[in-house]
């Protein structure tokens, strides 16, 4: 994980690290789903497949991404 100096001079994650931690555990709670933090659109993003095909997610945060891909694994 990369780091930088904080107030403290304590290494601290960076914003991007912390979300690239953030989309890991996402996957590793959903296995099989594409879990990303969109750059240019500052949306979470998760490509979910389902039995009728593939589906892609967008959310304002990890938690919303979450209960999207809750949701959409139970509709299938």
């Amino acid at each position: 994980m990369t780091a930088q100096r904080g107030a403290a001079g304590r290494e601290e994650p960076t914003p991007a690290a912390l979300r690239a931690a953030t989309a890991r555990g996402l996957q590793e709670q959903f296995p099989g789903v594409r879990v990303w933090y969109g750059e240019s659109t500052r949306s979470w993003w998760a490509l979910v497949p389902t039995r009728h095909g593939p589906r892609l997610l967008e959310a304002p945060s990890p938690q919303e991404l979450r209960e999207e891909v809750m949701s959409a694994r139970n509709r299938g």
